[in-house]
């Protein structure tokens, strides 16, 4: 599943991001969701959270809860 709509993230489901320094090559970062930070209900480059660990980036892929 995609991260494009903002009703399938929820707090704590694990999460594949791509971080803003990683948007060039395509790296995959994988965390825990704390907050989402994007407001609408869905964007075409994936929605924007914030990891536990403090990083922030756009989901690309959910990876389970």
């Amino acid at each position: 599943m995609n991260g494009n709509k903002r009703s399938d993230i929820k707090p704590g489901l694990k999460v594949a991001i791509v971080l803003k320094k990683d948007q060039r090559s395509g790296n995959l970062t994988e965390g825990i969701v704390k907050d989402i930070l994007t407001n609408s209900a869905n964007h075409p480059h994936g929605i924007k959270v914030r990891l536990m660990d403090g990083q922030v980036g756009r989901v690309k892929e959910i990876l389970g809860s």
